[in-house]
């Protein structure tokens, strides 16, 4: 004869049986679903996913360019730069010159980062006067060598023409970047035709490196060379008869 007591424990254990199946169940389910979501996740192709269209800034239909700030220079040393650009690669009948290509923030920005630190070259002495193909040897940083030249040459300009290099009219400041080129200035700090000779190079830079350095604005640069940029391939159209390709920048991949 089986009491009420015996029946109701038999009836808890039952609940409790159930229970516990119910969780090992519900549990294999969640086990099973992240095992198969990790397969089918593993599977997908990244590129299914839904490409978001460029931000633009809608006001006014126009974009702006967030990358042109300063890094490094001071504001008057931006000026300067900026100005002695142009005169490097002057705006012409073929296109814009440096000032419009944002060569001035392409140099602001490398300097700012390890090649203005000279991160990846040997620093340590003793220093010596090596031959011109041999390149510069010192202990100066490029970011202090752009930062002593252009006091230099701010000093330069004040004692040759009584007026800050800015201030200038293109004539003068191409007659001071030529005596910067050619050693007529006389400094203890720095070499006056290695500055020009960075200088010069780093306009290039600006001028025809990838508009994600912030220079070669639109790819301007690129244009005036008639340059394809960055292409991925070449195959859709290498057996057809000669033709301009658009420039692509690094951008235009994402």
């Amino acid at each position: 004869m089986i009491s009420l007591t015996d029946d109701k424990k038999k009836k808890q254990s039952e609940s409790e049986r159930l229970s516990r199946r119910k969780f090992i169940k519900n549990s294999g389910y969640a086990v099973g679903g992240l095992a198969v979501g990790g397969v089918i996740g593993s599977v997908i192709p990244w590129d299914t996913e839904d490409k978001a269209a460029p931000q633009t800034n809608n006001k006014n239909n126009k974009t702006t360019n967030f990358t042109h700030a300063l890094m490094n220079f001071s504001q008057a040393e931006f000026k300067m730069v900026d100005a002695a650009t142009e005169r490097i690669f002057p705006e012409d009948e073929n296109g814009p010159g440096a000032k419009e290509l944002g060569v001035a923030y392409y140099i602001d920005h490398q300097l700012a980062g390890s090649y203005g630190l000279n991160a990846r070259d040997y620093m340590q002495p003793p220093f010596f006067n090596g031959e011109k193909v041999q390149g510069y040897q010192g202990r100066l940083r490029r970011k202090e060598i752009f930062r002593i030249a252009l006091k230099e040459m701010q000093s330069y300009s004040q004692k040759k023409y009584k007026k800050g290099f800015i201030s200038l009219t293109e004539e003068e400041q191409n007659a001071i970047l030529t005596d910067f080129a050619e050693d007529k200035v006389k400094l203890m700090t720095v070499s006056p035709s290695g500055f020009f000779d960075l200088l010069r190079s780093m306009t290039l830079e600006g001028v025809y490196s990838d508009p994600l350095y912030s220079g070669n604005k639109d790819m301007d640069g690129w244009r005036m060379r008639n340059y394809p940029g960055n292409q991925m391939s070449y195959t859709d159209i290498i057996e057809e008869d000669f033709k301009d390709i658009p420039p692509k920048s690094l951008r235009e991949h994402m």
